[in-house]
């Protein structure tokens, strides 16, 4: 598996090596102990989430204030573009955000540290996204910031109005949020 460290500390993106031939393709999707060397994480992945969505759905900003959840994401149908957004105050990439494409084709993966607000964009058609995550989900604990924030200046690759979710729509801004030392 490739990897390469993104312009946010702990934010990395995995390549796993796929291997086509005359029938299809294989693909390792996860292996703990490479997973575990290159994102620097020994502790167990909890929970695995799937959603599937369709053209213009928008989910995020979210992330848990207590209970932290480090994300494993990757798309295994359709294609979305994925946030991640720092929110370690003593960071020195504290509130700034980066983007990623994730597809089926490509099958990179993308590793969000606990301390980091998540969302993400489909861009296709429909999309199916599947992340592990280091601690279960605590929706008492769960904050979600305004995903067009003019203070973050999310480059969203919209083509009209997203579909969101109450949450998503009535969400706080970043000035507003709950934050992580």
């Amino acid at each position: 598996m490739q990897f390469t460290k993104t312009e946010l500390p702990g934010v990395v993106l995995l390549e796993p090596r796929i291997f086509h031939d005359a029938r299809g393709w294989f693909l390792e999707s996860y292996n703990q102990r490479a997973v575990s060397a290159i994102i620097g994480y020994d502790g167990e992945l909890v929970q695995d989430n799937h959603s599937h969505s369709v053209r213009g759905v928008l989910r995020g900003l979210h992330y848990q204030v207590r209970q932290p959840q480090g994300k494993l994401v990757r798309v295994i149908s359709g294609e979305i573009w994925d946030v991640a957004l720092d929110l370690r105050r003593r960071s020195p990439t504290f509130g700034r955000w980066a983007g990623f494409t994730l597809n089926r084709d490509t099958q990179r993966m993308i590793w969000i540290p606990p301390g980091f607000a998540h969302g993400f964009l489909v861009v296709s058609a429909t999309a199916d996204v599947l992340y592990k995550t280091t601690d279960y989900y605590a929706p008492e604990h769960e904050r979600t910031i305004l995903w067009n924030d003019p203070a973050l200046d999310i480059k969203w690759p919209l083509t009209g109005a997203p579909v969101l979710s109450e949450k998503d729509a009535t969400a706080r801004p970043f000035a507003e949020a709950e934050t992580f030392p």
